[in-house]
């Protein structure tokens, strides 16, 4: 890539940005050198100008997208100049084109392809019949075409001589790049998708029941109804149209802008007629067949833009939900004929027991169990029990608690653990090193007990995919949801940094500069040597090179080690600066490390010099004031209502304690112990108007809800966190109290804030009743929960 086109790639970003050009550049600088972004944006703050970690990745992002535009655009010009086709002012519009639509509009009647009826046409001698038509429609069709026949050419009359040049002018229609895209931003604004079940398909579909009779405007459909209707059409059950505007009487308004783009009229000449119907039949035939595959692709990249951004976040707040931290935990993986699994870690997540007992049914062996329990707790001083929140799962929390309640002295604490992703970790080659002698049923009791000590530790052992906590991922591009989720692993992962001497392999490979092979290695190191005493020591580990170490120092931890700074998230290449805070204070590091009064006496500004500024010296004295802090929120545990344990036990009007197990677009899901999540629609969330659910809550977030509306015979639980909502009877509207939900919500509820209802045009049923979260939770198309194993 050659310098003035990297020059105008990076302006362009920094103009969509907003930022300076030179930060972009030198964010780009630092990305082809091999830097992450946790890297740039923690340690090279002075480089960027203080670019933060979601402008770096956007960079990365829009980066990657504009090389390859750039290198598309060179391929365009040299097959379009390999033909001798490439004009100046060909090249100009070629090297204009913004964006890859624009590009491939260009390039189209270009664009190599099998013979068409045109090339046909034209090989037979018509283009000039096509031409004369278009140029002078006062000639009769007929009489020029009669001229052009050559039954040695394959043109037997004159209707086949016309029949050629309407080919011909059709082509020329569907590949003018101004038109095509004037007509397909036109069409994205005024259209609409529209579908209908298939005939027969009722009964079978009845989970896509919104969409039978349904129509909405592009511009209006939220991502999980697109995601649902693509889902239903792959299913058989829809049929989808995508319509260019409302059905109305005669000629379509885009028959008239193809016709007015070439002077095409009805003035009662002779050929006028029949170049209007060769336009309808291009619009028809070609132009709406090529803008449909376009905008479904739009449709469906928007669509998937959005529930990747859904499936990122909430696992970014999985990932850093609190860590009960290093305490004894016994894991239990319910399940009823093949029994509860159990698993006992100690604090630092070593596996100490295991066992597995039959207190449900078939077996109910309940006294058995509880004294099983109470003997592992006592022998290995447990103090939490974490409980998969699968099959069995609340029986299971009740043997817990009776468990605490009938042996006080324990002092346990039982806490309900989403068990997504478990069967996946158990079955995974990573499992089978880690835990090599060990049942693959029990390993899940494993990670459910780690999970609970340190969930970023062990949900990073699982492809992010199967963690569950979007919408729709199993129709979602693998590679574009694969690179997002990373990247969010990555972020958590080097926000909260990882001890060197204790993390598992698949942890090491998630901090910035280090690859699996080289995680590996630090392990084996680790294992052949013992704990490392210092950063200095990861120079010894084979392949770690000083580009690695450069990355990934700052975000490993050694406590205890030689150097206290080892422990805190400060470089070593900015070690000396700590050096000479040290002298200026007259302190030691031991003695300078979390001593406030010391370290706010001290200027920012004394220490700067040409390789640290402002910036990384503020950044390094509050991370002496608590050194190694962990940015995830302190531990809390959720208590589920005594007696609640399934969905007839919820009545309306119920209030209880719950745990967010996950949030879409339309509204959070919400575990309150029944086995059934319940939905507060987004209008439920708040008295003001809520754009996006996440600004009120989070997976991982304890709420406490109040029951609107149980519908036993569909697994529908309706919840609202306005706890002052009425609750209704199944089926009934609920009513806002005075001053409850304010007229935009309402009208946002009317326009499409509805949770994938559907029905277009029909009035929207009640919210807390969405026919869409039915639908997801029939067909597990929201993936929050790896149940039943």
């Amino acid at each position: 890539m050659t310098t003035p086109l990297v020059s105008s790639v990076e302006g362009r970003i920094a103009a969509e940005l907003g930022v300076r050009e030179r930060q972009v550049k030198a964010a780009v600088e630092l990305l082809d050198g091999g830097s992450t972004v946790p890297f740039i944006a923690r340690y090279r703050k002075e480089a960027t100008e203080m670019l933060d970690d979601a402008q770096l990745r956007t960079i990365e992002e829009r980066l990657r997208y504009l090389r390859e535009l750039e290198e598309r655009r060179t391929a365009i010009l040299d097959s379009v100049r390999e033909q001798g086709k490439l004009t100046e002012e060909l090249e100009a519009q070629i090297r204009g084109a913004e964006t890859k639509a624009r590009l491939e509009d260009i390039y189209l009647p270009f664009k190599p392809k099998r013979r068409t009826k045109a090339q046909i046409a034209r090989e037979a001698g018509l283009e000039p019949l096509a031409e004369g038509l278009l140029g002078d429609p006062t000639v009769d069709p007929l009489a020029a075409a009669a001229a052009f026949v050559d039954a040695d050419k394959g043109v037997a009359d004159p209707q086949a001589a016309l029949d050629g040049a309407r080919a011909i002018l059709t082509e020329r229609f569907s590949e003018d790049a101004d038109l095509i895209g004037e007509l397909r931003e036109r069409m994205w604004v005024r259209g609409r998708l529209a579908a209908k079940v298939r005939e027969g398909k009722e009964e079978a579909g009845a989970k896509f029941a919104d969409y039978f009779d349904f129509a909405e405007p592009f511009t209006a459909l939220p991502s999980h109804r697109v995601l649902a209707m693509l889902r239903g059409e792959k299913e058989e059950v829809l049929d989808l149209v995508l319509e260019p505007e409302e059905p109305t009487e005669g000629p379509s308004s885009y028959e008239g802008i193809v016709a007015h783009r070439f002077g095409i009229a009805d003035r009662g000449r002779l050929a006028d007629k029949w170049l209007k119907d060769t336009v309808r039949w291009a619009w028809r035939t070609r132009i709406l067949v090529h803008l449909g595959i376009d905008l479904r692709l739009r449709l469906r990249t928007a669509a998937e833009d959005e529930a990747v951004q859904v499936f990122a976040a909430n696992l970014r707040d999985l990932l850093l939900a609190a860590p009960a931290g290093t305490r004894a935990t016994l894991g239990l993986d319910p399940g009823f004929r093949t029994g509860v699994k159990v698993a006992v870690v100690d604090a630092t997540g070593k596996v100490v027991a295991t066992d597995v007992i039959y207190p449900h049914v078939p077996a109910n062996k309940w006294d058995e169990a509880i004294a099983k329990l109470a003997r592992l707790a006592k022998e290995h001083a447990v103090e939490l029990i974490a409980i998969g929140n699968g099959t069995a799962s609340r029986e299971t929390d009740k043997l817990a608690g009776e468990l605490i309640t009938k042996h006080p002295e324990l002092k346990l604490t039982k806490v309900m653990v989403s068990e997504a992703g478990a069967s996946v970790y158990s079955a995974s080659a990573f499992a089978s090193q880690e835990l090599p002698d060990m049942d693959v049923s029990l390993r899940g009791a494993v990670s459910i007990a780690r999970r609970l000590q340190d969930p970023l530790a062990e949900l990073v052992k699982i492809d992010p995919k199967s963690i569950g906590v979007g919408q729709y991922q199993h129709d979602l591009s693998e590679v574009k949801l694969s690179r997002s989720l990373d990247a969010v692993v990555e972020d958590c992962v080097n926000g909260v940094g990882v001890d060197v001497n204790t993390a598992s392999a698949p942890l090491l490979a998630r901090v910035s500069g280090i690859t699996s092979g080289l995680a590996e290695n630090i392990v084996a190191h680790r294992d052949a040597n013992g704990p490392f005493k210092s950063r200095g020591q990861l120079k010894d580990v084979a392949r770690l090179g000083p580009k690695a170490y450069e990355q990934c120092a700052g975000f490993l931890r050694i406590r205890g080690g030689d150097d206290p700074l080892d422990a805190s998230s400060v470089h070593p290449e900015a070690y000396p600066v700590v050096r000479r805070m040290v002298k200026t204070s007259g302190q030691e590091v031991a003695s300078l490390v979390g001593n406030t009064g010391v370290l706010r006496s001290l200027r920012p500004q004394d220490f700067v010099d040409e390789t640290f500024g402002l910036p990384t010296v503020t950044d390094i004295l509050k991370e002496l004031e608590k050194p190694g802090r962990d940015p995830r929120p302190a531990f809390k545990t959720a208590t589920f209502k005594e007696g609640v344990e399934k969905i007839s036990d919820l009545a309306p009007g119920m209030v209880l304690e719950g745990v967010v197990t996950n949030v879409a677009a339309f509204g959070a899901f919400i575990d309150v112990g029944v086995h059934q999540d319940g939905l507060a629609h987004v209008s439920a969330l708040s008295k003001t108007f809520v754009k996006d659910p996440r600004d009120v809550v989070k997976p991982g977030d304890i709420v406490k809800v109040k029951v609107l509306d149980v519908d036993i015979p569909r697994k529908r639980i309706s919840l609202t966190l306005r706890l002052d909502d009425e609750a209704t009877a199944s089926g009934g509207e609920r009513r806002p109290q005075r001053g409850g939900r304010p007229p935009q919500q309402r009208q946002q509820q009317r326009q499409g804030g509805r949770g994938g209802q559907g029905g277009g045009s029909r009035q929207a049923p009640p919210p807390a009743n969405s026919a869409m979260a039915d639908a997801l939770r029939k067909a597990g198309l929201l993936d929050q929960k790896n149940k039943g194993r």
